[in-house]
């Protein structure tokens, strides 16, 4: 499954390096470019809730095979376009399949491991995909003969892109095998599936860990969008920004699987989504209004960064039943896509209209404020989560060495 991520993140971040060679080999607008990205999110959307709701009634096996081949057929359409029109229904196709695949995923893994691994299981998933963007990132580096031209490289993308389908077929076969002699959290049984009037009966920690998802998402992700442009007006070089930046993706790299560790030993997911929560609050303000090192407000969205995503996404298959997990994931996903895609739309206005640049650095501030402030508010999720587990509600999710399943 961690390979099937790999190649999930290969193929959506593989158009960054190729972007140059669109616009100057085939003519592409920058809007055409941006709206690549467009035509995914907006798939994602879509289809993220139907898609989680579709796992949970026929289970993760099916599932798996039928969004690892949409997807896999997005990064072939995406390859053999010649037009911008053509790439954007590759994208779109791509969307369709890669976000209820990455949700069905995460299912799988909830149905093998609990509270004594789950946060290990995924971390260490979440790391291995995350290499996959590491690795197109840097294909320009390793697969240099490959970017003479722009279609060679998509080409490699949409070999990468096949793994999420050889992986769901692999992957349906073990299951099937182990079915026969363990008894498995998979499909509910008819009686037991989701219906449409209880897509929205979760418990309260439940959406209080939705909450925080939601705006650490639309913090991180667009701060990290403009944070190459902001730490140049600062006075950092274009090659120390980037490194600056790109600092965040490769700690977590190491550290997110050591905070699931972590909370697999001690517990305390709450307290530790809290922390995590909290040390978002003051790097934007310290950022934009003193002249410290950048690397040390860095540090903390670093540490944030791992920390919180390797106790919030096991938590949830801590807090919900087995019935109703890959909904409860697409939920989770879709207010995250939607924050996500709101507060980037937003810091952009934002920097426009303050005259944002490298000659007015002060003109990023009101962005800054937006983040610091979405910070603030998974803060109150955080702790409203915090709450709710002190008062004894869902008795256990928070427990260290949860049972072996």
């Amino acid at each position: 499954m961690s390979l099937a991520v790999f190649g999930n993140y290969y193929v959506f971040d593989a158009l960054d390096p190729v972007a140059p060679l669109l616009e100057s080999q085939r003519g592409f607008s920058q809007a055409q470019i941006g709206l690549l990205d467009s035509a995914y999110n907006l798939a994602a959307i879509v289809v993220l809730l139907l898609g989680g709701v579709l796992i949970d009634r026929v289970g993760t096996r099916r599932s798996l095979i039928l969004f690892g081949a949409i997807a896999s057929g997005g990064g072939a359409i995406i390859a053999g376009s010649t037009s911008a029109l053509g790439m954007m229904a590759g994208r779109v196709v791509l969307g369709l399949g890669s976000e209820p695949l990455n949700v069905g995923i995460t299912t799988a893994i909830a149905t093998w491991f609990r509270a004594r691994e789950l946060s290990l299981a995924m971390a260490l998933s979440t790391t291995i995909g995350r290499l996959g963007s590491v690795a197109a990132d840097t294909s320009r580096s390793w697969a240099a003969g490959l970017f003479r031209s722009w279609r060679p490289p998509l080409v490699l993308a949409a070999g990468f892109g096949a793994l999420p389908l050889g992986c769901g077929l692999l992957y349906a076969g073990l299951e099937r095998r182990v079915a026969r002699r363990y008894a498995l959290a998979s499909a509910p049984a008819a009686s037991e599936r989701l219906a449409a009037r209880d897509l929205f009966r979760f418990g309260r920690s439940y959406f209080f860990v939705v909450g925080l998802c939601a705006t650490f998402y639309s913090t991180v992700f667009p701060f990290r969008r403009f944070a190459n442009l902001f730490l140049q007006a600062r006075g950092a070089s274009a090659e120390a920004a980037a490194f600056l930046n790109g600092l965040l993706p490769l700690t977590a790299l190491v550290a997110t699987p050591l905070f699931g560790w972590l909370a697999d030993r001690v517990g305390r997911r709450s307290q530790l989504m809290a922390l995590g929560a909290l040390l978002l609050l003051p790097p934007f303000l310290l950022l934009g209004h003193t002249a410290l090192p950048a690397a040390l407000p860095l540090a903390l969205i670093g540490i944030a960064f791992s920390l919180i995503p390797a106790v919030m996404w096991p938590s949830v298959a801590l807090l919900v039943e087995p019935a109703r997990l890959a909904t409860a994931y697409a939920l989770m996903t879709l207010c995250q896509q939607v924050g996500w895609a709101l507060a980037a739309w937003a810091v952009g206005a934002l920097n426009d209209r303050a005259g944002a640049s490298a000659t007015h650095p002060a003109g990023y501030a009101p962005g800054l404020w937006l983040f610091t402030a979405l910070a603030l508010l998974g803060a109150l999720f955080a702790w409203l989560l915090r709450r709710e587990s002190a008062r004894g509600a869902s008795p256990g999710w928070d427990a260290p060495r949860g049972p072996a399943r």
